[in-house]
């Protein structure tokens, strides 16, 4: 198991009657491997499972871990729904690639009011009013409320490193039908087919929607993506006139 982003690595480290095994470099002291042994009070025939990495790449490596040993060990039973939603995400989140605040969600997602004066100095810390709500372990729907001030939707906008030329060339007439009043306003969207997919028993939803497509996005019923004329291109303004 293994999370690309930060490089997360799951190592083990396995006691017998004569040895520590591990999955760790040889770089590592024999001590060093004892003392976690130690420390852990690691016994004949256990093993003992590390991960490092940032906190993210730390939790999605652990949650693949743990829903593998989940129906490896036939821990879910299979003919149960669960349901769990999941709201107030983070707002934003910080791009170590990119060196900026990126949307968790979508950058017209609204913040919670009483995380306004955050802002400006922690936006990390802003909760969102996004939700998602989760069927055995997979999304099937998610949705916010968003953001209807043209200020605040602009401060947003300038948090996540948008100059004022972006702002008007990108959103100018959205920040301008904001200035007339638009009123409060969010909702849901459901994943028809996900949830078919779980009712179904099947694992992918390839399985069960009318066209599915392949890894590198070829739809084989159709014959799609095929070539298209250059009057379709002028139609689309992807190809001059002359």
């Amino acid at each position: 198991i293994r999370t690309e982003e930060n490089g997360a690595d799951l190592s083990w480290l396995k006691k017998t009657s004569t040895s520590l095994k591990t999955s760790l470099p040889k770089t590592i002291a024999v001590h060093e491997l004892e003392s976690v042994a130690t420390l852990c009070k690691i016994r004949e025939k256990d093993i003992f499972l590390m991960v490092a990495g940032s906190k993210k790449s730390v939790n999605n490596l652990l949650s693949l871990l743990r829903l593998r040993l989940g129906h490896q060990e036939n821990l879910i039973p299979p003919d149960s729904y669960n349901f769990l939603w999941v709201h107030q995400f983070p707002l934003m989140e910080w791009d170590e690639r990119g060196n900026r605040y990126t949307s968790l969600h979508h950058p017209f997602t609204a913040p919670m009011e009483e995380d306004l004066q955050l802002l400006e100095d922690h936006p990390a810390m802003v909760r969102a009013k996004a939700y998602d709500v989760i069927l055995n372990g997979v999304e099937i729907g998610g949705g916010s409320i968003r953001i209807h001030q043209s200020e605040l939707q602009k401060n947003i906008f300038r948090i996540l490193n948008l100059s004022e030329q972006d702002m008007e060339s990108k959103f100018g007439f959205f920040l301008e039908a904001m200035r007339y009043g638009a009123p409060p306003h969010g909702g849901i969207a459901l994943g028809l087919d996900r949830i078919i997919m779980l009712l179904a028993g099947e694992k992918s939803i390839r399985d069960v929607i009318a066209f599915p497509k392949t890894t590198s996005a070829v739809d084989l019923m159709c014959g799609a993506p095929s070539s298209i004329s250059k009057e379709q291109f002028k139609e689309l303004h992807l190809l001059s006139e002359d």
